[in-house]
């Protein structure tokens, strides 16, 4: 929709962003789209320290609402003939010794059994660590850059989780693998490859796949990781940053406006055929996670949704089933002490706050 209101429009969305701000996020912007046409608004500051806003269009770290993208770039090859959602990853990527039953379903939707590189942690509350993430040790090298290969050789020199197809746990590993497929079968670079596919053709002429490059383009806010360092709090601005440590499970840059025209073209049709969309929609029966889209039953009906967190950010994005309304959040932290599970309650209440405001409940 083309028609713009202002924050007088709606003052329900402006009183949740503020709300949402002073509740000890830095900076928030929201873009919504729907019947009453586009409504944008940002809360909070730019940066610590500083009175100026966080601008509207502004561009941020997407997390893992990347995987959404990595996903479609798959079903854009299944599209094309060049692989088959049960084919076995092992017969497109032969190097690494990978089990056989791994289909590239299972890879997209988190039925691989395979080790999580960035760590697991498992029901009875033991952890098994991979790749330094969090912490002094990673603030000490945001720099570094990590190559999807070494990624995926350190996840499968782990214990897998269960036999493949037999169960559901999220694991990055999966998506870097995915960004491989392509790499091999499109032949070129995944970031090349996601751009003739899916961002030039959609005009996202605001969102990037960085690879390790850590900058981020202006305009855009500052974020911010708090962490625990022994008995003491540190806060470091964390705004640029080498993303390679995530890849294409988390890695991809936007703005609220390119989620929108995205994940608008996605569920109303635009970019997959009817079948395959129609496999990306349906949800596994422990977690109601599709291909690269996570499936959300809400007093609204069914909406389509996939987050994304990635330190210093957050990222809401959802949408209805033909893509007519969305709702796209940035949400960037300051020195609030907030460790994973005080966060992720925090980001749920974000959740909580702003969808009845957009989606109607049904009558």
């Amino acid at each position: 929709m083309s028609d713009r209101l202002t924050a007088s429009d709606r003052p329900d969305l402006q009183a949740a962003v503020q709300e949402i701000a002073a509740s000890g996020w830095a900076g928030v912007q929201v873009r919504v789209n729907d019947r009453h046409g586009e409504w944008t608004g940002s809360a909070g500051v730019r940066e610590l320290g500083s009175a100026a806003p966080p601008p509207t269009d502004g561009h941020f770290r997407i997390g893992s609402n990347t995987k959404t993208f990595t996903a479609t770039l798959v079903l854009l090859l299944v599209a094309d003939g060049l692989l088959g959602l049960d084919d076995p990853v092992d017969d497109h990527l032969p190097g690494y010794g990978l089990d056989r039953r791994i289909t590239v379903r299972m890879l997209l939707q988190h039925t691989s059994g395979l080790f999580n590189f960035t760590g697991e942690y498992y029901e009875d509350g033991t952890t098994a660590p991979g790749i330094p993430w969090q912490g002094q040790e990673w603030v000490d090298n945001l720099l570094l850059t990590y190559r999807p290969e070494d990624l995926v050789r350190l996840a499968l020199g782990k214990p897998a989780r269960f036999e493949p197809g037999t169960d559901w746990s999220y694991s990055n590993t999966n998506y870097v693998l995915a960004r491989l497929l392509v790499e091999r079968l499109a032949g070129r670079p995944y970031a090349e490859e996601m751009h003739r596919r899916i961002l030039g053709p959609l005009g996202l002429t605001g969102t990037l796949v960085p690879d390790a490059s850590p900058e981020l383009p202006e305009p855009h806010v500052h974020g911010y990781y708090t962490y625990r360092d022994g008995e003491e709090w540190r806060t470091a601005d964390v705004t640029r940053s080498n993303p390679s440590w995530i890849s294409a499970a988390g890695d991809m840059i936007s703005t609220t406006r390119d989620l929108h025209l995205f994940f608008s073209a996605l569920l109303g049709g635009r970019l997959l055929p009817a079948e395959l969309m129609a496999e990306m929609r349906t949800p596994h029966t422990k977690f109601a996670y599709g291909l690269g889209l996570i499936v959300e039953e809400t007093e609204a009906g069914t909406l389509y949704t996939h987050n994304g967190g990635f330190w210093g950010w957050g990222a809401l994005m959802y949408g209805s089933p033909d893509g007519a309304t969305t709702l796209i959040a940035s949400l960037t932290t300051g020195d609030a002490r907030l460790e994973l599970p005080q966060a992720a309650e925090a980001f749920a209440k974000v959740q909580q706050t702003l969808l009845p405001l957009v989606f109607t409940p049904k009558a």
